[in-house]
């Protein structure tokens, strides 16, 4: 048998030991922001009442999807507080919503490059293969030894882990639109960001919905590995109760990350709909107003001409 190893864990260890040495004002920086933007969250959920906070829940979802959804919000958070986790579930939704937005705001931007270039679709790709299918927990590994314990490193494992879909999908809805509907805003003299705002995204914009809704809920599926590196919320529940078998505990926490993410699923999902159906309607309102007053020209001066000749 060969003697061979490829040593990659020590070349990724290395890079590690390079970036905390060279990089640390940067990885310093981003830590100041995640925990920033946590603690401004946190803030939002935490400081009114709690009953403040599950009225207005319900009323949104009241208005959102009907009754129905606006009362499973209320007797959803309303379980919540019934097993006294309504605190770490703010905790956690608030890691879940800044972790969510940032990989938002780089995987949009970035799927719509890709959408648009060729070069950029087949270099992202494979990373995004890559960061697809790398175990979770690996994630945690780097995060841990570039921003230490916390919710940071949390905010960090999770952007990677949730950033994938959100390409991916906005990638495809964009590449998806009719090019007959592209052609005819080329057409009206539209120019490419035009063509971009206001027929490729708003026509693409249920699949890049559907892109933040697997954002939101691979971020939620994270909740609980980011309380292995002392994130705290209910990850943090789940990681004591299985230190320490505590049953009850665990199924109390793990059931009010799954009313999270059904709440949170259900708004995106209705955002989406309502939003890309709004859009679409108006875009084909006034292709069809630009139609129907093309020919309108011609209709007018041919009186003239026969007035004229007349």
């Amino acid at each position: 048998m060969m003697d061979f190893r490829i040593d990659f864990g020590q070349w990724v260890t290395d890079a590690l030991t390079w970036m905390q040495t060279n990089l640390t004002w940067f990885f310093d920086l981003l830590r100041t922001i995640f925990l920033g933007l946590y603690d401004a969250v946190n803030w939002v959920f935490s400081t009114p009442p709690t009953l403040a906070v599950i009225v207005v829940a319900a009323i949104l979802a009241l208005f959102a999807r009907g009754w129905k959804f606006g009362l499973g919000t209320a007797l959803g958070l309303l379980f919540i507080v019934g097993v006294d986790q309504w605190d770490n579930a703010m905790n956690s939704l608030s890691l879940v919503i800044v972790a969510a937005f940032l990989a938002v705001v780089v995987s949009i931007p970035l799927g719509i490059w890709a959408a648009r270039n060729d070069v950029v679709s087949a270099i992202v790709k494979p990373v995004m293969d890559f960061l697809q299918t790398m175990p979770a927990l690996v994630y945690l590994i780097p995060a841990i030894a570039l921003f230490r314990i916390g919710v940071a490193p949390g905010i960090f494992a999770t952007v990677l882990f949730a950033l994938a879909p959100g390409v991916r999908l906005t990638e495809l809805g964009i590449r998806n639109v009719d090019k007959e509907v592209v052609e005819a805003g080329q057409a009206f003299g539209a120019a490419p960001g035009r063509i971009l705002r206001q027929i490729q995204l708003p026509l693409a914009m249920p699949s890049i919905m559907a892109g933040v809704n697997q954002i939101i809920m691979l971020s939620l599926s994270m909740v609980v590995i980011a309380g292995f590196v002392g994130a705290g919320g209910l990850g943090g529940e789940v990681t004591r109760a299985l230190s320490s078998l505590d049953k009850p505990l665990g199924f109390e926490a793990g059931m009010a990350v799954v009313v999270l993410a059904i709440i949170l699923d259900r708004f995106t999902g209705a955002f989406g709909q309502k939003r890309g159906l709004h859009l679409i309607k108006r875009l084909r309102e006034r292709m069809g107003a630009s139609a129907n007053e093309a020919p309108a020209a011609p209709a007018a001066s041919e009186p003239q001409t026969a007035d004229a000749r007349g």
